[in-house]
This record gives structure tokens, C-alpha cells and sequence, in this order.
């Protein structure tokens, strides 16, 4: 690890414990306002000193909690939304314990408007502060400061990419110094020449196909020279990327891991699932009846879209690529399903892949333009998260003609129930072709995390809000 990047990782310390801080006092004062105290009038008395030894008290056990969540843990490549859901996590756990002293510490009790504004502030503060650093030192990269300096060992394609990728994209961090072929013992012989009179901070190996023979002789000369040694996956690493080594007989052996959600992941989905869904069920109740009234007046026919032109139950494939039965509410004329294959089939905007979406679309109505613009007709998708066919985050239920024609890669899909909402979906609606569709999909299904699930389903509302193309 470079100098700067050791700099930059202690900085987050006394930085965030200053803006926790902050945020205390900014709460303190917000509580004690006029604004405040005509609204909701202080009935106790928390002097600001007694207070402010409190919230120095707290703000080391946040910033205790920052360590254990891994809010400081140390990751060159680490995108900043992966940082701000950890940040997320650490003070969700930081607000539950400050929860708990209330609740031993009864006179403090009163003062619970503090906690949760200063809460909800020490997010906002401390983010603001991580995404300044995080720009500032990608911003020195631009000058030389913090850039790793590396040699890459290949003859590929892949190592023309990355030549090409570190050379124009500066916010990487990445400048190749040295470009080998191959690892010869007359290139290593090259390379050690070349390290006396030159700064080298890493060596990664770009071309998994290099021999077994060089890629050990790779190895011991960075052990050798104390250099970091990375190097591309091949293929089969690349599927295996998730696994976990058992011992068998005193045999080690690898299982490979389809998703994180495998054993506990699973039940604390389920359990999320059920609990959020009912709240969103009760909580959105009032527009579910006025969009049965809506449907109801404005076009004759069922209020749900449940069965297909032939009266059989509309269905959608679920984990596993188990069909399961699935309904909405009507956005269309009764009997059009069909005309989508037919008719309709010149004015499919999804010719990149098996889905289809008609352009300006005749079959709806005009309540249904109305509750598919806003989402709304899929709101009783809520009810089948509740029983289970469903999850609230998931990759979209496809229809049984579509993933006939997926292919074998697209299937992995399928390895989980189906969501309301995706992360495909927050990135980028109907306008993200198929193939990136599916890419961000088992991107969710290998890295999912209860975090993950919370930070997508915060960022749903302002995706529907945005103005995407016509779907």
C-alpha cells in the first residue's frame, strides 16, 4: 500500500468522528430552535454541556463501529455507493445502540428527536465527507500522486485493454510503467534489471493462458522483489468466483457458490421480505382502492391482468425457472395480450433480446398509461412477495416465451425468486439494453447483501420519478 493511500485511510478517522460530532450538535440545535420547540414544546432540560460529553462518548462508539463494519477497510478498487452503503449499515447499528442507552438511561428519553435527526444528519455528514476525500484522491491521480505504477505480463487482448483503459481513464489510479509478453527466465532476468532503476509498485498477470511453469516463476520473483502480484481470471475462475473450500478425508474440496444468499442470506431475505411488503400493503392501501375505482370507471373488463387471451392463468417463470401464477392490475384493453407477437410485432423496442416492449403502445387504456408511467399497476406484486412467489428486490419476472429463448448465461437469472425492483431496474429502467440488464442482475445475485437490498429499494422512488423512455 502506497504512502498516500495509508494518509488518506487514516484521514477517515478524525474526519468522520469531527462531522459525527457535528451532526450531534447540529441535531441539539436544530431541537432547541424556535422552528422547532413551536411544534413540538421541550418539556425537559439537557443542558448543551452535559450533552456535548455525551456526544463524545457516542461518536467514539460510532466510529468503533465504522471499524467493525469495515467502513475502514482498505480497497483500491471499492466503488464510493459501496462505501456509502457500509457508511449506511455503521450508522443504522450506531443508531440502534444509542437506542439501547435511552432505553437504560430513562432521562435521556425525552431527547429521542436529537437522536434520530443527528442520526439521520451523521449519514448525510459523514458521506459528504467520504466523497470529497474519495474525489480529492482520484483527483491527485491526475497529478502522479498515489498512481500505482505496474507492470503487466501478457500477450492478449485483455492486456491491450488494460493498456488502453489505465492510460485514458486517469481516476483509476493505474500508470503501466512496463509492458512483458511472457515470463521467460530471460524476461525475468529483463525484469529485474529494470526494477533497479525503476519505480514498481505491483505486477499484474493479464493473460491467464501464460504457462504453468511462468506463472510460478511469476510468482516467486514478486514474492522475491516484494511486489504485489494480481492477475486476470480465466474462464473458469470468473464462474467460480464465489466458493468455499471444505476438507474431505483431509481433501480439499471447492464448492462453488451460485449466491450469497445461500443459508442464513436466505431467511433474512424472507423475513425483510414479509415484514416491509405487509407495511408497503397497509401503507399504500388508499391508492390501491382508487386505482380499482379508476380502473373500474374507465374501461370495462377485470380489474387484474391474471389470465391470457385464451383464459388460461398468466404466468412468470420464478426461481429455480419455476412458473408460478402472476397477476397486476389491467393497464390494457381485455383479449390484447397476444397482439404483442402479431399486430404489434413492428413496434417491438427490445430487439436486442427475447423481451418485448411496444412503442407507443395502442392496447392501453387511459388509466393504464397513467399507472404504468408511475408503477402503480405492479403495485400487487406486493401481495406476492408476501406469500412468497416473489421478492421485493430481484431480477424481473420474465414471461415463459421469453426465457425460452434465453441463453445458457441467462439462466443464472433465475437463481433466485423474482423481484418488484432490481438493481437493473434503479440503473437504468427500460432504457438499459438486455445483455446489461442481465449483467446487473448476476452482478445482485453474487455480491447480495440485506444493505444492498435497502439501498436499491431507497433508490426505487427517484427511478420512477425519473423520465425514462417510453416502456
Amino acid at each position: 500500500m502506497k504512502k498516500v493511500e495509508s494518509f488518506f485511510s487514516v484521514l477517515f478517522v478524525p474526519v468522520d468522528f469531527i462531522f459525527l460530532v457535528l451532526a450531534g450538535i447540529s441535531s441539539y440545535y436544530i431541537r432547541f430552535s424556535t422552528w422547532s420547540s413551536l411544534r413540538w414544546p421541550i418539556i425537559f432540560n439537557l443542558p448543551f454541556q452535559d450533552y456535548f460529553r455525551l456526544l463524545l462518548f457516542i461518536s467514539v462508539l460510532w466510529i468503533i463501529i465504522f471499524a467493525l463494519t469495515g467502513v475502514y477497510q482498505i480497497y483500491n478498487s471499492r466503488r464510493i455507493t459501496q462505501e456509502l452503503q457500509k457508511i449506511f449499515l455503521a450508522c443504522s447499528t450506531g443508531f440502534a445502540l444509542v437506542a439501547v442507552i435511552i432505553f437504560f438511561q430513562r432521562e435521556f428519553f425525552d431527547s429521542r428527536f436529537i437522536i434520530l435527526v443527528g442520526s439521520v444528519l451523521a449519514v448525510l455528514y459523514v458521506s459528504f465527507a467520504h466523497i470529497f476525500i474519495r474525489w480529492l484522491q482520484r483527483r491527485l491521480f491526475f497529478y502522479g500522486v498515489g498512481i500505482h505504477k505496474v507492470v503487466l505480463i501478457g500477450n492478449s487482448k485483455t492486456t491491450e485493454n488494460l493498456i488502453s483503459e489505465f492510460s485514458i481513464n486517469k481516476k483509476v489510479g493505474f500508470e503501466v510503467v512496463k509492458r512483458l509478453r511472457d515470463f521467460s527466465l530471460e524476461t525475468a532476468q529483463e525484469f529485474a534489471e529494470f526494477i533497479k532503476d525503476n519505480e514498481v509498485d505491483e505486477v499484474i498477470q493479464s493473460d491467464p493462458n501464460l504457462t504453468k511453469a511462468e506463472t510460478l516463476r511469476l510468482y516467486d520473483f514478486t514474492n522475491e522483489n516484494h511486489l504485489t502480484f494480481k492477475y486476470v481470471a480465466d474462464l473458469l475462475e470468473v464462474k467460480v468466483l464465489r466458493s468455499e473450500v471444505t476438507e474431505i478425508i483431509g481433501i480439499p474440496i471447492v464448492e462453488v457458490k451460485r449466491t450469497t444468499l445461500d443459508g442464513w442470506g436466505r431467511i433474512f431475505k424472507r423475513i425483510f421480505d414479509i415484514i416491509v411488503s405487509g407495511a408497503l400493503i397497509i401503507i399504500l392501501s388508499p391508492i390501491i382502492l382508487l386505482t380499482i375505482i379508476a380502473i373500474s370507471i374507465d374501461s370495462r373488463g377485470p380489474l387484474f391482468f391474471s389470465r391470457r387471451d385464451d383464459g388460461s392463468y398468466v404466468t412468470r417463470i420464478g426461481e429455480g425457472g419455476t412458473p408460478f401464477k402472476y397477476f397486476k392490475f389491467r393497464s390494457m384493453i381485455p383479449n390484447s395480450d397476444s397482439m404483442r407477437y402479431n399486430e404489434l410485432a413492428d413496434r417491438n423496442l427490445r430487439s436486442d433480446g427475447p423481451m418485448v416492449k411496444i412503442k407507443d403502445d395502442p392496447r392501453v387504456t387511459r388509466i393504464g398509461k397513467i399507472i404504468r408511467r408511475w408503477s402503480i399497476d405492479e403495485l400487487p406484486e406486493l401481495f406476492l412477495v408476501f406469500i412468497g412467489r416473489m421478492s421485493l428486490v430481484g431480477p424481473r419476472p420474465h414471461l415463459p416465451e421469453e426465457v425460452a429463448k434465453y441463453e445458457n448465461y441467462h439462466k443464472k437469472t433465475l437463481t433466485i425468486k423474482p423481484g418488484i425492483t432490481g438493481l437493473a431496474q434503479v440503473s437504468g429502467r427500460s432504457d438499459l439494453l438486455f445483455e446489461e440488464e442481465v449483467k446487473l442482475d448476476i452482478y445482485y445475485i453474487e455480491n447480495w447483501s440485506l444493505t444492498l437490498d435497502i439501498s436499491i429499494l431507497f433508490r426505487t422512488p427517484l427511478a420512477v420519478l425519473k423520465h425514462r423512455k417510453a416502456e
